[in-house]
C-alpha cells in the first residue's frame, strides 16, 4: 500500500477519531488535559506505525504533562485501538507534539499588529 493511497487516508482517518475517542473517554490519567485534541494521524503503509499528532490548548507545563501521560498510555490506547478496530496489525503508536495552530495564533497577532501600526502610520 502507498503512502499517499485512498486506503491509506481512510484508515487514518479512521485511526485518528478512534484514537481521539480513546483519549476523551477511556483514558484516567490526571496529567492528561482535558482540551486535548488529536490534529492527525499518520499510518505506515505497512500498518506497524502510527504517528499520532497531539495539540493542547493550555499551558507549557500542562501540554508537557499531557505528552508524558500520553506516552505512559501508549500501550493501553494501542489495545483499546485493537478492540475498536479491525485490522490485521494494530499499529505501535507514537505521540508528537502539533504546534500548527500555537504558529496560526502567533502568526494572525503578527498580521493584526502590523495593520494596527499601519492604521496608526495613516492617521
Amino acid at each position: 500500500m502507498r503512502k499517499n493511497s485512498i486506503k491509506n487516508s481512510r484508515l487514518s482517518g479512521e485511526v485518528m477519531r478512534e484514537v481521539s475517542d480513546i483519549i476523551r473517554n477511556d483514558i484516567k490519567d490526571p496529567r492528561i488535559h482535558m482540551m486535548t485534541s488529536v490534529t492527525g494521524a499518520e499510518v505506515a503503509p505497512d500498518l506497524k506505525t502510527a504517528k499520532i499528532y497531539i495539540s493542547v490548548l493550555g499551558s507549557d507545563e500542562e501540554f508537557e504533562d499531557t505528552m508524558t501521560g500520553l506516552k505512559k498510555a501508549a500501550g493501553f490506547v494501542r489495545k483499546e485501538l485493537a478492540h475498536k478496530m479491525n485490522l490485521r496489525y494494530t499499529p505501535e503508536i507514537t505521540f508528537l507534539p502539533d504546534k500548527s495552530i500555537e504558529y496560526g495564533i502567533k502568526m494572525s497577532s503578527m498580521i493584526d499588529s502590523l495593520n494596527s501600526e499601519k492604521d496608526d502610520a495613516e492617521d
